[in-house]
This record gives C-alpha cells, structure tokens and sequence, in this order.
C-alpha cells in the first residue's frame, strides 16, 4: 500500500481500470486497446496494492466490481475528463488566452469598475466570474482557490505568496444633515450621536472594522444601532433619515443617492483613510494582474473629479495611483 501522501495510481493506469470496466473482461479490454492481457492485468494489481483494496471480484464472470472498484470507476471518470482538458486550454493560454477567470470586486468598486472590469476580462479569458461583495470573503475564496485575483480594502501584508498592485487611496468622511452641527473634535462625535445614531459598517466588512478601530483608539462609545454591509445600505439609512454615518467618497458614489439636505465633513481628529489594491497569487497569471492595474487606474482616474466633488472638501484625499 502506498504511503498516505502519495498518489495510488497514474493516469495512464486508470485510464486501463475504466477499459476492464467496459469491457468486462481483461482479456478483451487488451484487445480492444491493442495490448497484452498481461500488461492490463499488470496495471489492475498496481493499483489495488498501492490503494489495498480489491477493485474486481474475479471470481465473478464477466469481472464484477467491489464497492471500492465502483467508487473508483465514478470518480476516475471524471478526473480523466477533466485532465483530458488541459491539453487544449495550455494550447489557448500559449496564444494569450486563458479558460477562465475568476475575480472578486469590493462593493464600493460595483458602479466604478464592474462592468468595465468584466469587458477588460473576456479579451484575456473564455470566462469570466466577477463577483461582488465583502474583501472578507474574497480573501477567503483567493486563498482557498475559488477565486484568481480580487480587488479589495488592504493590502494582505501579512499573507505571503501574493503581488500587489495599489489602485486607490481615499479618506474616511462624515455623511450628516446640513443643518447638524460640525464637529470640531472627535469627543463631538458622540454628542452627534445624541441627535441620531451612528449608522455603521458592520464588523464584517473591512471599512467596518477600521471605523471601530478607529473609534476605540480615540476612546469613544457610540452605541450601536443600525449597521450594514454595503454603502447602499448605509447611504440609504442616512438619506432616510437614520442618523449620520462614517463613510468614503467612493461609497457615497457607490450608493449612488443626490445628497441634496446633507454635507460631507472630514473626521475631526487623527486621519483615516483606506487603500484599495489589486491583488493575486504570485507568478500565477503572467502580465494580467500589472495589466488590469493599470486599465483599473484609468478608469478610476476618469471618475475621480465626480467622486471628489460629490464629497466636496472632504474628498480631496481620494487619489487614484499612478
């Protein structure tokens, strides 16, 4: 039997296993491939030693299988299709072209880059999965290989094996009534609270959490009230009449909402701001993540002067990377 680590069979050898099963015998399945009965007998035994289970009863005619044969034969199937596809899909990406990319784009990226980002893709990939939502989650999926590349909040410092393409940087603002008062210190932050709750990013989200780091170095305990996962949700709570909020220029053009009756503000007190990055496994995709980088860049570049004016003064920090 083979040690835990290592692989109990090669392809060749079930490509053989799945031959007796179709023909049900070995002598017929050599036939049929043109080799000796003893070869394919051969390459039967290797796998069940190197595995310890029986894949045939023989003492069955035709051959019958074992449950761990059956097993085998469902799953070797498969893996054989799907090797049986490498071959072309190396031949498409020798010409520039890959089968399939899978990225992930930060909520507060949707309006900006979405659609943009899918066209850009399908001139370098078959297919194309762009999928919206939490850095949180995409961060995940890149790890655990669900996804090739993402555009998030962060830079993932702490994790090796990635590159890293900066996009963007942008400050965090206040989002309240016009006629509220403007806070000139931090402290005057949980007297706004007095007047309307502080609607939150929740904790799940990456801006949430740097907003109640945040909060916590300045030593302020605003109650939590209402919070939400995307600058839609937390826009919307605003405009509604919620409260204020903590945001960012990005996703008040995000939520995409005319803010007529309500003011941008800089956060009184230490800055804070955000980055968003590019980033993919290293050495994985060739020239595609420095390329979208820069297609990403320009596209922000162009919207950069409708981002900043809808956060008026506040959002003269938003700065697209060179």
């Amino acid at each position: 039997m083979s040690p835990p680590d290592s692989l109990p069979f090669d392809l060749r050898a079930l490509e053989l296993f799945l031959a007796v099963c179709d023909a049900g015998s070995m002598a017929e399945a050599a036939r049929r491939l043109g080799l000796t009965q003893p070869a394919m007998s051969q390459a039967v035994a290797e796998i069940e030693r190197r595995t310890g289970v029986a894949l045939f009863d023989r003492a069955t005619r035709p051959l019958a299988l074992t449950a761990a044969g059956a097993l085998l034969r469902q799953r070797a199937g498969a893996l054989l299709a799907e090797a049986r596809q490498i071959g072309p899909m190396l031949r498409d990406t020798e010409h520039g072209r890959l089968p399939l990319v899978r990225a992930g784009l930060v909520d507060s990226l949707s309006r900006t880059l979405m659609a943009p980002l899918a066209g850009r893709l399908r001139r370098a990939a078959d297919e194309v999965s762009l999928l919206s939502g939490l850095t949180s989650s995409h961060v995940s999926a890149l790890l655990t290989r669900q996804l090739d590349l993402l555009v998030g909040a962060g830079d993932l410092d702490e994790i090796e094996g990635l590159e890293r393409w900066p996009l963007l940087g942008e400050p965090y603002v206040l989002l309240l009534p016009a006629d509220w008062p403007v806070p000139a210190s931090p402290t005057d932050l949980a007297a706004l609270a007095k007047r309307g709750p502080l609607v939150r990013y929740s904790a799940r989200s990456h801006t949430g959490l740097e907003i109640e780091r945040h909060l916590r170095r300045l030593r302020l305990e605003i109650p939590r009230r209402i919070e939400f996962d995307t600058p839609f949700g937390v826009t919307a709570a605003v405009v509604g009449g919620e409260g204020f909020a903590i945001t960012t220029p990005l996703c008040l053009y995000e939520a995409g909402f005319p803010l007529q009756g309500f003011a941008c503000h800089a956060l009184p007190g230490p800055r804070l701001s955000r980055r968003l990055t590019l980033i993919a496994r290293r050495h994985e995709l060739g020239r595609l993540p420095s390329d979208l980088a820069v297609f990403c860049r320009a596209r922000l570049a162009a919207q950069q002067n409708a981002i900043r004016t809808l956060a008026g003064m506040a959002g003269e920090g938003f700065v697209v990377e060179e």
